[in-house]
């Protein structure tokens, strides 16, 4: 299972993961003998992604070098960060961590959070929802 973390220094988790080029590659061997066993991490690399490929900016009109993760994981991310992690079949997570590693192991063991629309004032729902004709 490859995982990727948002991180601009390489040390630390980064939040606004749709703006963010560096990624950690992270690679989770879970042994099917023994499911409970803790999973072996490997950095597999440090990605650092073009203008471009950068989620904020990217158009999906080429492959992108994180598609063939299971999950991306960072601080915080909107909408255009969502949509393009959907886009690309990978799933999107944020994380309280700083530490990349632990921000991996928090997903593997389930406690990484899914990304969640915002709210808007009492209201549980996307901006898009706001130009919706039925609101």
């Amino acid at each position: 299972m490859k995982i990727a973390v948002a991180s601009r220094d390489g040390v630390s988790v980064t939040d606004r993961v749709g703006k963010c080029k560096s990624w950690i590659v992270f690679q989770a061997d879970i042994s099917p003998n023994s499911p409970s066993q803790a999973p072996r991490l490997k950095m597999l690399e440090l990605i650092s992604l073009p203008k471009p490929l950068v989620f904020h900016h990217y158009k999906n009109d080429v492959p992108h070098p994180l598609a063939d993760c299971d999950a991306l994981i960072g601080g915080s991310a909107g909408e255009c960060f969502i949509s393009q992690a959907a886009l690309l079949g990978v799933e999107a997570f944020t994380t309280d961590q700083s530490d990349p590693v632990q921000a991996v192991k928090d997903y593997l063991k389930h406690h990484a959070l899914p990304i969640a629309p915002h709210v808007i004032g009492e209201l549980g729902m996307n901006s898009s929802d706001l130009l919706s004709s039925g609101h």
